[in-house]
């Protein structure tokens, strides 16, 4: 009786552990944040990758340390180098007891344009030996606003899906009840420092109350962020435009191959009268060796999903350089009105 009672909690268990826990946060300790800001900033404007190590437990995933990888090169010799350089980063990181589980990566970007097509293919390369796995974000051009722009993302289980199908058409999309906004999930990011230097920076905050940086975020002039925002904007804008014109030709040749399909329907009906009067056997009503009877391929919906993913990003960074700058002008008009 025991043992049916043991075995029945261990399938209950096996059981309970197939169903995936949603990834509820990111926590991140803070010198992993500190190596990913300096890795970025020094190679900025050049973009940067690196890999994440840390522990999947629960509803968290525990970023713990990163190193970052190798500028890229498209020769394939400089590639392999690349990946023996991460193997061997992981054995020494290993060698000295240090976490080495492979739980993401993180990149640099530019002005928040990272939502392109080999993003999400790098996500599916993860996805199939990493179970959940996330890429942090980090765009230092942002820094000098005085903003840490620094985003947790993963795909959604939706969208992997329909992506691994690659099948982008309207009409999937509409079966699925996909949209632009279901494509990446932003997780909080939480940050995790240890009391020795929770106890260290509070040592090193200096005594003034305020220092230079504070006042470099009361400056008025916002024209070169704002203007490379909307460049970036308007160039997205272009590329939407192309994207919509592609799927009008389609559909411009979709309703002239109907056209034609229905006026070669009426002559084979037509020629099939004539021939049961004539008591001939009728021709089929169906072609498919016929041009016109080949289905035309609707092109993918993807490209314009990213794009008008990054618009968006580009307008809420934008909505907000303007709410930051009005709220310095109202400042300096209260105070200059006392």
């Amino acid at each position: 009786m025991a043992t049916a009672n043991t075995t029945r909690s261990f399938l209950q268990a096996v059981a309970t552990e197939e169903v995936a826990t949603p990834l509820r946060h990111v926590q991140m300790e803070g010198l992993v944040i500190l190596k990913i800001i300096k890795h970025c900033k020094d190679h900025s404007p050049s973009l940067v990758t690196g890999q994440l190590l840390g522990l999947d437990v629960g509803s968290t995933l525990e970023v713990t340390n990163c190193f970052p990888f190798p500028m890229r090169e498209e020769d394939e010799e400089i590639e392999a180098d690349g990946a023996n350089y991460q193997l061997e980063m992981m054995r020494c990181l290993r060698e000295v007891n240090v976490d080495n589980n492979t739980v993401g990566w993180y990149q640099s970007t530019l002005l928040g344009s990272y939502q392109t097509v080999e993003l999400i293919e790098t996500f599916m390369n993860y996805q199939e030996n990493i179970r959940r796995c996330v890429c942090i974000i980090y765009d230092p051009s942002r820094a000098d606003q005085g903003v840490l722009a620094l985003k947790a993302l993963k795909l959604s289980d939706s969208f992997m899906e329909l992506y691994r199908s690659n099948n982008f058409t309207g009409e999937k999309l509409r079966e699925k009840n996909l949209s632009w906004v279901d494509i990446f999930e932003e997780i909080p990011i939480k940050v995790s420092n240890s009391a020795l230097i929770s106890a260290f920076m509070t040592e090193l905050e200096p005594e003034t109350p305020v220092t230079q940086c504070d006042y470099d975020r009361l400056q008025l002039s916002t024209s070169s962020l704002m203007e490379r925002n909307m460049e970036f904007l308007i160039e997205c804008m272009d590329d939407l435009s192309v994207e919509q014109q592609k799927l009008q030709f389609h559909y411009r040749s979709l309703s002239r191959q109907q056209a034609q399909q229905q006026a070669w329907l009426q002559k084979r009906r037509s020629e099939n009268a004539t021939r049961r009067a004539a008591g001939e056997e009728p021709l089929p009503e169906e072609d498919p060796a016929n041009p016109i009877f080949k289905p035309l391929p609707e092109p993918s919906r993807l490209e314009s999903f990213l794009i008008t993913n990054q618009i968006s990003n580009y307008c809420n960074q934008i909505n907000g350089v303007a709410g930051q700058s009005f709220n310095r002008l109202y400042l300096m008009k209260a105070l200059h009105d006392e």
